[in-house]
């Protein structure tokens, strides 16, 4: 089993004049420690589970290309874009640039979008639920068309490319992992089994064993084998060297997080509210990363060989 980093909130101690130094510390422990990946949110407006709107928010493709500078192994990504806030076209010239400048470190994260208020905020069209799912599998098609070097036009209800062209090419080989975030049964776990190499469900452990389920079915019915998809999730944890005002222990975390692995989740994408201390992060890479090498399947060959 594998952990990530999630990266959510940037109100930290000492305001935006101290973070690009606060961000590169985190990113370079959470790569020192083992953390297999890095990722931010893809919101312009701070959304209600971390906190109201006017604390600070990074644009996400921005702040891992910055991210691409200060670690050397993690994989580096969004967690994840809505499809509505960039043409795809672009979207994907912009993982893949991601892709090359980092050595071969991105994954393409991306869902049906949701947050409306930040759309009408800065304008961006919000289009009804089910166009956005329509959009968001015009989008994975094209990914993979650009992701495999087809630069024929491609032709589809909402997105038209005459010449999708990608120059340079991802580093990542095959190619860029895709992502797809959401937990929605029927719509979203049938894209991840079709179209994609990892998913992003929510839940504690009996609901991710629920959520697996419905996409190891998907995916029998598409005959895409369920082991090509690496199975991640997000979960907020705040742990402590000692436990103390409500955090976890070490060995509690380790506890937690194991649960996951067990219900099948090969990669728990955690936040950490003290992630700005660095004293998570320490230990998790010396108590918690190294206890759980040996839980559950091994990840797809695409995500790291």
């Amino acid at each position: 089993m594998r952990i990530g980093l999630h990266i959510p909130n940037f109100t930290w101690p000492g305001g935006p004049a101290a973070l690009q130094e606060r961000l590169a510390a985190v990113a370079h422990t959470a790569d020192d420690a083992g953390f297999s990946f890095i990722t931010v949110m893809d919101h312009f407006f701070q959304i209600g589970a971390y906190g109201p709107p006017e604390m600070e928010m990074l644009e996400g493709y921005s702040a891992l290309s910055y991210l691409a500078g200060a670690t050397k192994r993690a994989r580096l990504g969004t967690m994840v874009t809505g499809v509505t806030y960039r043409h795809p076209g672009v979207l994907i010239k912009t993982a893949t640039t991601l892709d090359v400048l980092s050595g071969g470190r991105a994954f393409l994260g991306v869902g049906a979008a949701w947050f409306e208020r930040e759309h009408q905020g800065l304008g961006v069209a919000f289009p009804p639920l089910k166009e956005r799912f329509e959009r968001l599998e015009e989008t994975l098609q094209i990914a993979q068309q650009m992701f495999a070097g087809n630069a024929e036009p491609y032709e589809g209800r909402h997105y038209q490319l005459a010449e999708p062209l990608l120059k340079p090419a991802p580093l990542s080989q095959p190619r860029i992992p895709i992502l797809v975030g959401g937990s929605g049964e029927q719509k979203t776990l049938r894209l991840v089994a079709k179209y994609a190499d990892g998913c992003n469900t929510f839940g504690n452990p009996d609901t991710q064993r629920q959520k697996l389920a419905i996409l190891k079915r998907h995916c029998e019915e598409v005959g895409r084998p369920y082991a090509a998809i690496l199975r991640t999730t997000n979960s907020r944890i705040h742990v402590t060297t000692n436990g103390a005002d409500g955090s976890l222990t070490p060995a509690q975390a380790l506890e937690q997080v194991r649960a996951l692995g067990e219900a099948g989740v090969q990669l728990a994408n955690l936040s950490m509210p003290n992630v700005s201390t660095l004293e998570p992060l320490e230990i998790f890479g010396r108590d918690i990363i190294p206890a759980l090498a040996d839980l559950g399947d091994p990840a797809p060959a695409i995500w790291w060989g």
